[in-house]
């Protein structure tokens, strides 16, 4: 028995390292960052293409380097935070093919005397294994195997920047320096917006028109709007997401079928912006004020959306402007129309990011000692975080946090469970977001907790303050969300609808709509099944905002130019 054991150790423990350089030909100063060493048994794609949280990932582990000198070996062995494999040692004996990534930091000096180190968006939406300027390895076959030396690897190439977008008859971009994030970051900060204009645009130019925000994560066009015809030698590929075959060749013809209903005599002519705001934590701000990530909330409110409306003629008044969007988008439609009650008419929130935070996902925040576990009298059970409509687990929550640990430590993953902590906290004593659980054992952290109750909980917020929100809010509160939403955010939805049920003086009059069995991100038609509703944004809600606008617009608004 004792051979045995002996024998399977070490066939399991390749207990073999890596040795990573990078020349001084592509640094001849020091670098900061996070070396992410991946390696692979799929060869489909490079191995930096293939890390995610979904059961087909390959494996990386993550090692942090602070004025790290060119020539000079960082190693990478059993120590460095692995996922989904959680250390080297772990890793069979075998043929790979591996490579590694630099995700370069840089330093900030935040207004808040704060130093920290942190990857800024080079214009890609924050994916170290894209981002412009981060330094890479070629791919190479090895054979790991126990007691081997340490394998050299040189990351002698460098990601090359992103083309800029060039301006469409339809597909407009805007750039904007942010005189609130250049002063909270310390260095020059910019937003940036996608603006699709409606038919007639520019033949029509004393017309002014509605403004939609199309809340997203970050992206660089309008993949749902497509001028020319649908592809006929697309080969069809299968959704996993949405257990769907050839829905890529649906987005095609749905995309086109938008932009044949937007250069239609009778369609609304409205315009509909993609706001771009990766920074330095994550894709997107969550468009909202934040003491780890700035005042976002400000930004967009007070700077770009008055550029937005001066240079694309927006009508430029509450009545006039609308949100929506699902996700991340759903939560950030509802949070602006909260936050900022006077600015918006209407918010279509589709499968919100959690709304409730006794409902984080399944976790309750408040009342649950540990995020990774359910507690009964002699065992615990660890919980999941993705599902699908028939119940099946693709990672639990213990594991999405391991994923986010190889990626970066001091929640620098650039990952779901690190900005909804930069977004929603306090900053820590070392300057980065104070953690509202630990990210190895799951235990929360209630004080902190606290803090996302009364800064960031759109529930706990209406509810205390409906008295005076309540006026400004009737009749613009719009949520859909699947029954079965694949990261459980129904949960969270099912609290807020009973609270907008037992509102008064007055009630809120909006709707809440789950779809029976639809996964994430189901955003209100009964009649589409999930994978087709996720393509319908930019039509289904337009008939509501209308009629939203006639009935609310104020004597004399301007009704007709935009009606051509």
């Amino acid at each position: 028995m004792i051979f045995l054991a002996t024998l399977f150790s070490g066939l399991c423990a390749a207990a073999q390292s890596f040795s990573v350089t990078f020349p001084s030909a592509l640094s001849a100063q020091p670098l900061d960052g996070r070396v992410l060493l991946v390696l692979s048994t799929d060869d489909s794609d490079e191995p930096r293409n293939q890390i995610n949280d979904t059961p087909k990932t390959q494996m990386v582990f993550g090692v942090t380097v602070d004025g790290w000198k060119p020539g000079q070996p960082v190693t990478v062995d059993e120590n460095a935070f692995g996922y989904p494999v959680r250390s080297l040692k772990d890793v069979p004996p075998g043929e790979y093919t591996v490579q590694a990534v630099l995700n370069k930091y840089e330093t900030f000096h935040r207004a808040d005397g704060k130093v920290i180190k942190l990857h800024m968006d080079q214009g890609e939406g924050q994916h170290w294994n894209i981002s412009p300027g981060n330094l890479m390895s070629k791919p190479a076959k090895i054979t790991l195997k126990a007691g081997g030396a340490a394998i050299a690897i040189s990351l002698d190439k460098e990601i090359p920047p992103i083309p800029k977008a060039k301006d469409t008859k339809y597909i407009r971009h805007i750039k904007i320096q942010s005189a609130v994030l250049t002063k909270f970051w310390g260095r020059p900060m910019f937003l940036s917006a996608i603006v699709l204009v409606p038919a007639g645009f520019d033949e029509h130019a004393d017309a002014h028109f509605p403004l939609i925000i199309f809340h997203d994560h970050f992206v660089d066009g309008f993949d749902d709007f497509r001028t020319e015809p649908p592809d006929p030698n697309l080969k069809p590929v299968y959704s996993d997401r949405f257990h769907l075959a050839g829905y890529n060749r649906i987005q095609q013809e749905e995309a086109y079928k938008f932009y044949q209903q937007w250069i239609s005599p009778k369609f609304p002519r409205v315009l509909i912006v993609k706001i771009q705001h990766a920074n330095p934590y994550y894709d997107d701000s969550y468009a909202v004020d934040s003491a780890n990530v700035g005042p976002y909330g400000e930004a967009i409110e007070t700077e770009l959306i008055p550029a937005i409306e001066k240079q694309f003629r927006g009508l430029g008044t509450g009545w006039s402007r609308f949100v929506y969007g699902g996700s991340t988008g759903g939560w950030e439609s509802l949070a602006v129309q909260i936050f900022y009650p006077d600015h918006y008419n209407g918010s279509f929130a589709a499968c919100p990011d959690p709304i409730d935070f006794h409902e984080y996902t399944n976790i309750d925040l408040y009342d649950d000692k540990n995020a990774f576990y359910l507690y009964g009298a002699h065992k615990q059970v660890e919980q999941p975080s993705m599902r699908d409509y028939l119940g099946h687990t693709f990672i639990t929550t213990k594991q999405i946090n391991e994923y986010e640990l190889a990626l970066g430590d001091h929640g620098r993953s650039g990952e779901q469970f690190d900005i909804w902590q930069a977004v929603y906290g306090p900053v820590g004593k070392d300057g980065y977001p104070q953690p509202i659980f630990n990210k190895e054992t799951g235990e929360i952290d209630h004080n902190v907790a606290e803090y996302w109750r009364q800064h960031y909980d759109l529930e706990h917020i209406l509810e205390t303050n409906w008295a005076t929100l309540g006026p400004k809010l009737q009749g613009k509160i719009h949520i859909y969300v699947g029954s079965d939403d694949t990261y459980f955010l129904n949960n969270a939805v099912y609290r807020m609808e009973d609270f907008l049920k037992s509102t008064t003086n007055p009630p809120y009059d909006g709707e809440v709509t789950y779809g029976p069995r639809a996964e994430h991100c189901w955003n209100g038609d009964p009649t589409l099944p999930n994978a087709y509703s996720r393509l319908h944004y930019n039509t289904m809600y337009l008939p509501k905002i209308l009629d939203r606008i006639e009935k609310t617009a104020p004597a004399g608004a301007d009704l007709t130019s935009w009606r051509y």
